[in-house]
């Protein structure tokens, strides 16, 4: 894809070969590829793109109708409203890709879209996502794809602000495109837990001020206060999100501290809290020696 904006679409033309040089390529299928092209020009991902850490291809299905009308849909079988997408124009936009690790179609049965898949996603090479307007792909379309994905149990009028959550989620956990590499592991999620509070200048605003912790300069009170603040929004805002979290047996304490009960600590699968420690007994001293000895 070029520079220009809005991205051209990718080429009609069959393409058999492999994925270029990008550590992972997006292909998105698509009939409004102009809703898909500002989140690949700009910000991280268009800078991503340019040192060629990743690349973003958007297929117009419309170029695979097979017809003068560039027609991709039809009327459902058996009646109803709405249009179908044809799997046909589907196959021959899948067709003119190179192989792809994972072909993709959004769905509200699909699997729920979280950052765990993110993670698994970004190992890959090639990804291949279909996005369905109208009454969505004709039912066969599922024997062309390898999973299904959600984002949520509400409706949109498409598939094309599913696929640019996917791409952001998952463009970001490629090697080299967050500046600092440590940046997403703290993020939301990818520790398990909702993130903590981040404030900066200035210090003072309408009455609200910056926790003293993190002004103070100790880095170790600073990481304790934020696994603290971290627990204790996931506790109120998302308990969900604690059933399997990777715990420690002080977070076990914290939370016990918060006002969770042992019944939801055994449910989450939080470790006991650490044994107190056991103060050594003074050794008695030696008895003296007996005289003459």
């Amino acid at each position: 894809m070029t520079d220009a904006h809005p991205l051209p679409d990718a080429t009609a033309e069959a393409d058999t070969g492999t994925p270029d040089a990008a550590g992972l390529t997006f292909s998105f299928l698509t009939l409004f590829p102009e809703l898909l092209a500002p989140f690949a020009a700009e910000a991280i991902v268009g800078k991503a793109r340019e040192r060629g850490l990743l690349d973003v291809r958007l297929v117009n299905m419309r170029d695979f109708a097979g017809n003068r009308h560039h027609k991709v849909d039809d009327t459902p079988y058996g009646g109803g409203a709405g249009m179908v997408i044809r799997v046909d124009v589907a196959e021959r936009a899948l067709a003119s890709l190179p192989a792809a690790d994972e072909v993709i179609l959004f769905s509200p049965a699909g699997q729920p879209f979280t950052q765990a898949v993110a993670e698994e996603l970004a190992e890959r090479r090639h990804l291949v996502f279909l996005c369905g307007r109208y009454e969505g792909f004709d039912a066969r379309t599922e024997g062309l794809v390898t999973r299904e994905l959600s984002i949520g149990d509400f409706v949109m009028m498409g598939g094309e602000a599913a696929a640019a959550c996917v791409l952001e989620a998952v463009a970001r956990l490629v090697p080299g495109v967050l500046g600092d590499p440590e940046s997403h592991q703290a993020d939301s999620f990818s520790s398990g837990l909702l993130d903590y509070p981040e404030y900066t200048r200035p210090p003072e605003w309408r009455g609200q001020s910056v926790p003293d912790v993190l002004r103070g300069g100790n880095h170790g009170a600073v990481a304790a206060w934020r696994r603290g603040q971290a627990l204790a929004r996931t506790l109120a805002r998302r308990p969900d999100l604690l059933v399997g979290a990777p715990l420690t047996p002080a977070d076990t304490v914290t939370l016990g501290e918060l006002g969770a009960t042992p019944e939801q600590l055994q449910e989450w699968g939080a470790p006991p809290p650490p044994r107190p420690k056991r103060r050594k007994r003074p050794r008695p001293a030696d008895p003296d020696p007996s005289p003459g000895s």
